[in-house]
């Protein structure tokens, strides 16, 4: 199977301030239990900090991230992946429209977090919705689930 490049999931970025999901791959490949989980990397860049971090990701984070766009559609602030499994992405809207306010929080591994104001371009929510729509043509569902706890590979035709 032919490598394929990185895709950004989330990017919210400008002239200063960056946080960026990358998926780079499926995270199990051929492992029936984890070949739909995807291995990604959040970077966050800023004049203050700079940082990298593994986050594994099912299909309903993928899921949730949808969901989340909607309500930053409606104008509500989203926190995703804060099962406390992965670093936590908390992304605030602000009284001035043109910005939003990232916060990645890693409580699992360093206990760190960082949180960074990013002005948003035009069609940032466009870009997003398309950018989750590429991740999900990239590395489709491969695997489906049968019964609880059980699971078995898609056939070509469904």
């Amino acid at each position: 199977m032919p490598a394929v490049s990185p895709v950004e999931l989330i990017r919210f970025a400008d002239e200063e301030n960056s946080v960026l999901v990358r998926v780079l791959g499926r995270f199990s490949p051929g492992v029936l239990t984890f070949h739909d989980h995807l291995r990604a990397e959040i970077v966050v860049n800023s004049g203050f900090a700079c940082g990298r971090l593994d986050a594994p990701l099912s299909r309903e984070d993928l899921d949730d991230w949808e969901r989340a766009l909607g309500a930053l559609h409606a104008g509500e602030s989203v926190r995703w992946m804060d099962d406390g499994r992965n670093p936590e992405i908390q992304v605030e809207r602000t009284d001035d429209s043109d910005y939003l306010e990232v916060t990645v929080i890693d409580p699992v591994m360093s206990m760190t977090s960082v949180r960074v104001a990013v002005r948003l371009p035009d069609g940032w929510l466009t870009a997003h919705r398309d950018r989750l729509y590429l991740v999900r043509q990239t590395w489709p569902s491969e695997v489906i689930k049968t019964s609880y706890g059980a699971l078995t590979w898609r056939s070509s035709g469904s």
